[in-house]
């Protein structure tokens, strides 16, 4: 019974979503797109997003910023998917803004701009955008294009690990280590060990090895056993 209950949920969306009910038809983008209770069609997702794009739905026009960024269901172009997340982020997603400042901090669809990466990054965390606070706070704590505040940026890292950023959880854990904070670091490793995806993962472990605490230490080799336990999950 449980496992038709997702099925049966994607059957009422796509009904909602042939009725123009506009967050239907973003909804049903979004899982078409990652297969959940209906048959994985990138292609189709990509469709439904744009309909609903095109009726002003914000998600939704991140969703094909995503898309196009990624290649899902479309060739990947990050100057396509640039446009699709100013959009957005112009007219105040938070999402958006953190998508378009990713590209502009990296300098892929459009010309590099830190100074404008880091505006978007700064409106999307006082919205409450988890993974714009850390990078904030990374900003904040290395100085980069604005003038280092450490203390600033250990407030950010602590608002996006509360908010249940992965990497906010790791980025507060590295602070509170610093300040010799151990116990309350080793929480906040847990944490990101436990919510991380796998490039995360990799990486972490690695820097983790690196720690002059033997405790903190202890964990690269908890990263790295759970980056092989989602790889071979996913490679199933």
């Amino acid at each position: 019974m449980l496992e038709e209950s997702p099925a049966r949920a994607a059957q009422a969306i796509l009904i909602a979503a042939r009725e123009d009910v506009l967050d239907a038809q973003a909804l049903l983008g979004q899982i078409l797109l990652d297969g959940r209770g209906i048959e994985q069609d990138q292609p189709l997702a990509l469709c439904w997003f744009e309909i609903a794009a095109q009726r002003g739905h914000l998600m939704a026009r991140n969703m094909l910023g995503r898309c196009h960024e990624h290649g899902w269901g479309c060739t990947a172009d990050a100057t396509i998917a640039a446009g699709h997340y100013r959009v957005a982020a112009e007219a105040g997603l938070d999402w958006a803004m953190y998508n378009y400042a990713n590209l502009l901090a990296t300098g892929r669809g459009v010309i590099e701009d830190q100074v404008q990466a880091l505006n978007l990054y700064r409106r999307a965390a006082e919205l409450g955008h988890a993974k714009s606070m850390n990078l904030l706070g990374r900003y904040l704590e290395e100085g980069r294009v604005c003038p280092a505040d450490p203390q600033a940026a250990r407030d950010w890292y602590r608002r996006s690990a509360v908010g249940g950023d992965f990497r906010g959880q790791f980025s507060y854990a590295a602070v509170l280590a610093d300040e010799g904070n151990i116990d309350e670091a080793l929480v906040w490793l847990r944490k990101a060990l436990d919510g991380g995806n796998l490039n995360f993962l990799r990486v972490a472990s690695k820097a983790l090895l690196n720690a002059v605490n033997p405790r903190i230490r202890e964990f690269a080799g908890l990263y790295h056993q759970r980056f092989v336990q989602l790889n071979d999950e996913r490679s199933e």
